[in-house]
């Protein structure tokens, strides 16, 4: 089984709260319980959202070019985001 840690750029899964079904990444850490999230569309990086990591299911990949950017500083646009959900296939609501 994959070590599935807790870092930017890590593609997640909403379990709770209104956002259930849909997929985000991870782009910033608070502390060993919570997270902020994003997926470049309704939730974007400008006004990330806060989620307990107890809801939110760990997916193994992670973007690499988006994590490398969050943790240098540099600029992530929404749009890379977005796109890059979309080409791992994480679009939309995941069914029940």
């Amino acid at each position: 089984m994959k070590d599935l840690t807790v870092q930017l750029g890590r593609v997640v899964l909403s379990k709770a709260g209104r956002d259930r079904g849909r997929y985000f990444i991870i782009c910033g850490l608070i502390d060993e319980a919570h997270v902020m999230i994003a997926d470049g569309s309704q939730r974007r990086l400008k006004a990330p959202k806060k989620k307990k990591l107890k809801h939110l299911d760990l997916k193994p990949e992670v973007l690499e070019q988006i994590k490398e950017k969050l943790e240098s500083g540099k600029k992530v646009f929404d749009s890379e985001v977005y796109s890059a959900l979309q080409g791992l296939g994480y679009q939309g609501k995941e069914l029940d």
